[in-house]
């Protein structure tokens, strides 16, 4: 039987760049239920046009190797390279991105310009998934953030980076905190005094462009429901946005994955 070939960039749990002869929900279903590796979370990758290729990658071998087992049934990952693939990756290559629950229930981003507008003196929550992963406060908006982490010479930041924006009202958490110490911080990982006192510095040094909050970033424990605009694929020449749905638009068009946000 003939299948059709895909590359997929896999963002989180980890990075690497796959070939498949599976479409984007049965990858999904393989990952993470169908594979003899345990994982248990949600499930980030993009689809690659399969005419990319890059010299730091042996595309056209692994493609060539990139065939049904003796049963018929297609190949369900080749791995080509998991080790600096961000940093090798065109963007204008980047066709889809697929977010895929814990019940591997998918949802389909497509890329569009990136068009929202953003008012100055907010303290703004980043979430960096891949290369880095890392939860950062910033007065910094989406695109300006971007530039910031993939500045030549930043020591805490990439050549390219795959991030999003999570929706956090800094100063509501603030009251809220003032009024009930013992409630939960907006993340189960993070303690809400930790929390509280990093903003808190972020306010007194308006000069400090970041603030890390958590030393990883365990995007399976924030719920998409968080995402503030969608995902972004930046550089310091060039970016890729991909807009999060409204979470009514995914009850009413993708409501097996709206239950499992």
């Amino acid at each position: 039987m003939q299948y059709e070939n895909h590359l997929y960039q896999i963002l989180y749990p980890n990075q690497a760049l796959v070939a498949s002869q599976l479409g984007p929900d049965a990858f999904a279903q393989h990952y993470l239920i169908g594979s003899i590796r345990h994982y248990s979370g949600k499930l980030v990758f993009a689809d690659i046009d399969l005419k990319f290729r890059n010299p730091y990658f042996d595309i056209d071998g692994s493609l060539e190797r990139l065939i049904p087992h003796e049963d018929g049934t297609p190949k369900h990952t080749k791995f080509i390279c998991s080790y600096r693939v961000m940093e090798h990756m065109d963007f204008d290559c980047i066709k889809s991105l697929y977010l895929s629950t814990t019940e591997a229930h998918v949802l389909e981003l497509k890329p569009q310009e990136y068009d929202k507008v953003h008012q100055s003196g907010f303290l703004r929550t980043f979430a960096e998934v891949a290369p880095l992963s890392m939860l950062v406060l910033s007065p910094y908006d989406m695109v300006e953030f971007g530039k910031y982490i993939t500045a030549p010479g930043n020591t805490k930041g990439c050549p390219k980076l795959f991030y999003t924006q999570i929706e956090l009202n800094v100063d509501e958490f603030i009251g809220n905190f003032e009024k009930n110490p013992f409630m939960q911080a907006p993340f189960p990982f993070l303690h809400p005094s930790k929390l509280r006192d990093a903003i808190l510095q972020m306010k007194i040094k308006p000069e400090k462009k970041t603030k890390g909050l958590a030393l990883f970033c365990p995007l399976d424990q924030i719920s998409f429901k968080m995402i503030r605009h969608g995902f972004m694929f930046t550089s310091q020449d060039k970016y890729r946005f991909f807009p999060m749905p409204s979470l009514k638009e995914i009850e009413t068009d993708h409501f097996r994955f709206w239950q499992d946000m």
